[in-house]
């Protein structure tokens, strides 16, 4: 079938927030869209992730923006802690609002799936379908991609198939994969704790935990550790936590008790090894974690892959040629993401430092900060949660500056 730029022909690799995404921008263009999951269903796995104005205003692209705000449950005033309670900063939800015109959301992953999923059409989906770049096709022939016995062409292929993407090594096989970023990662929903909290990140000695409140009256808890790669706890991973967080301030023990041994999911974190020389070659653009892993200490993993979505199809939108909107793709989001992995590791160095006197001159610094202008540890996002997908328009009614997904020449001078 010859290319259409009225209806191009899409497979998506992989059922995550940033292929999903993908699928429904490209869908709601009138794409014809496929997408092929590994997985056996689309079920209500994986736990809570932040959502920030810049991929809030990404799903306002696809009608979902307003959906997702509505479900905002962070009101009041939060922060970073000591473990012994001691608060270091403060910031608000309307100081973060102020700050990057618009709030700070938090729910669970499968919600955000589900209302996706929700958007396409039936059978779009196809699951149990592991699926390879056999040939990322070129200028005169389309892509193939095969899954199983089953070869697929398409006009476009999006590869988000995640941080140890097969499709990533088919595309650039000379290019180091991601490494182990130094730390693990635990993640727990829970029935909201009956002792009054507010939400916040505490940082210990190599260690972590954050706490958020979810829409529905659950409670998003994420904790880290700076450990070996390829540890698990010989005793049950909430075992764990409880030996390294049982003694922290509250909430933090009242989560623990609320959770069960099947509620704590453990990863470990890694991060892009350096950059890629481009995120597409032929017909085929990668996409998320497949084309930039970054570790989750600005919580940017989902954000940016919601980014990357719609401006791959804003490209494929304005350009009738593939192989074209695929380059002006890598063109717009390998810089700005690249920055983002370089901002989001230096916070992870930071959040995961083992020694004594290095953590109490952190801690200290950043109550300096706060004396001098509480909220100021917003900056860290500056540049990023600023971010508007190229067409938004915002709640004054007028377009916005940007233009093709690149930032703002003062917003991306800002350091974290």
């Amino acid at each position: 079938m010859s290319e259409s730029r009225s209806q191009p022909s899409a497979l998506v690799i992989g059922a995550g927030i940033g292929g999903l995404t993908a699928a429904v921008a490209l869908h709601q263009q009138g794409g014809r869209v496929t997408v092929l999951e590994r997985a056996p269903a689309i079920e209500a796995v994986g736990a809570g992730l932040g959502l920030t104005p810049n991929s809030l205003r990404a799903l306002d692209m696809i009608g979902l923006g307003d959906t997702v705000r509505s479900m905002r449950a962070w009101t009041a005033e939060g922060g970073l802690r000591t473990p012994s309670g001691r608060w270091l900063s403060h910031t608000s939800q309307d100081a973060a609002a102020a700050r990057f015109k618009g709030p700070f959301v938090a729910l669970h992953r499968a919600t955000l799936i589900s209302l996706l999923h929700s958007r396409l059409p039936a059978g779009a989906v196809r699951t149990d379908a592991a699926a390879e770049v056999a040939d990322p096709g070129h200028a005169d022939r389309r892509a193939r991609v095969r899954s199983g016995a089953q070869e697929w062409e398409a006009d476009l292929v999006v590869a988000a198939d995640g941080v140890h993407s097969p499709a990533r090594s088919v595309l650039f096989p000379g290019s180091p994969g991601p490494r182990y970023a130094g730390f693990t990662a635990w993640r727990l929903v829970v029935p909201a704790p009956e002792v009054a909290y507010a939400p916040h990140e505490t940082w210990g000695r190599g260690v972590l935990w954050g706490t958020q409140p979810l829409h529905d009256g659950r409670v998003y808890a994420y904790a880290a550790a700076a450990v070996p790669a390829g540890q698990r706890a010989p005793d049950g991973e909430l075992a764990e936590l409880r030996r390294r967080f049982g003694a922290w301030h509250d909430p933090v023990p009242a989560i623990l008790d609320a959770a069960g041994p099947g509620d704590v999911l453990r990863n470990d974190v890694h991060q892009a090894a350096a950059p890629l020389p481009a995120y597409h070659r032929g017909r085929v653009a990668l996409l998320g974690d497949a084309a930039h892993a970054m570790p989750p200490t600005l919580g940017q993993g989902g954000n940016q892959a919601v980014e990357d979505a719609v401006v791959l199809a804003h490209h494929v939108a304005q350009r009738a040629d593939v192989p074209d909107a695929v380059a002006a793709y890598t063109r717009d989001r390998l810089p700005r993401t690249s920055e983002v992995v370089r901002r989001a590791i230096r916070v992870g160095r930071l959040v995961t430092l083992t020694s004594a006197p290095a953590c109490a001159l952190r801690d200290a610094a950043v109550a300096a900060v706060n004396r001098l202008g509480p909220h100021l540890a917003l900056r860290a996002l500056d540049g990023i949660a600023d971010w508007s997908p190229p067409g938004h328009q915002d709640t004054s009614g007028s377009r916005d500056s940007s233009s093709d997904g690149r930032e703002d020449g003062a917003s991306a001078a800002r350091g974290g």
